[in-house]
């Protein structure tokens, strides 16, 4: 079943009393249990194409389909992590991860109960009375991750959530990634800049152009899962990476 369906989507704003296009008849679809991941220049638009699927931002032509049939509400399916991690300094990490759930309505006794079980997957096992400020920022991201899953949505939009990470850190924290995401088999919609990132975690790969952004390479990714890093150095993963960078024009 497809669960995001974007169909013609365009999007502007105005800037200094002139037209600015963002989106320029953007049309893609995540299919249920998929990864699939968006990768582009900055500035071309991916955040906006989040923000639509949430329904934070309208677009101004096109239609978005979540769930496979019309009138189904961004809220009922969608858990978004955006790029910041946005844990809250003064609740401690069982805290923060626990928020979707308390503002479900779900008893918070129940929820850290739902928490607790889920800490070893997630790396946490033993900061779950740590403050925001006292972890690193890959324990971060796990965290906010988990607040993400624990939000029980089908349908998980991720907006780089290793930009900022070095470059060791973000590497074991996507064979993690695929590792919670073989766990749970949620649905997920991944934006990132990183190519290697992309390929490396997705089953496909949507290029946008820059802005005003088109749709302009959809790549399967035929490789084979369980994935590890050596994968990245394969033939037909550099062969991948290479119609990707041509799109690109890198």
């Amino acid at each position: 079943m497809t669960v995001i369906k974007l169909d013609n989507l365009t999007k502007y704003y105005e800037v200094d009393g002139k037209r600015l296009t963002v989106l320029d008849g953007v049309s893609l679809s995540v299919g249920e249990g998929e990864f699939v991941s968006l990768i582009g220049p900055s500035g071309c638009g991916k955040s906006t194409l989040f923000n639509i699927i949430c329904g934070l931002v309208k677009p101004d032509g096109g239609r978005v389909v979540l769930g496979g049939r019309e009138g189904v509400r961004p809220q009922d399916i969608v858990s978004y992590m955006p790029q910041k991690d946005y844990l809250l300094p003064w609740r401690t990490v069982l805290d923060n991860v626990i928020l979707a759930r308390e503002v479900a309505g779900v008893n918070r006794n129940e929820a850290k109960s739902e928490a607790r079980e889920l800490m070893p997957l997630f790396g946490l096992t033993g900061f779950e009375n740590s403050f925001p400020s006292e972890l690193s920022g890959g324990m971060r991201q796990r965290a906010a991750l988990m607040r993400t899953a624990l939000a029980r949505r089908s349908v998980w939009l991720l907006d780089e959530p290793f930009g900022a990470l070095d470059a060791i850190t973000r590497s074991k924290m996507q064979q993690w990634l695929l590792e919670v995401w073989n766990s749970f088999r949620q649905t997920v919609f991944f934006v990132t800049h990183d190519i290697d990132e992309a390929l490396f975690l997705s089953d496909r790969v949507y290029v946008l152009t820059p802005r005003p952004s088109r749709v302009s390479l959809h790549l399967e990714v035929d490789l084979p899962r369980s994935r590890s890093a050596e994968i990245l150095t394969e033939p037909r993963f550099l062969l991948l990476k290479r119609r990707v960078m041509d799109v690109l024009e890198l």
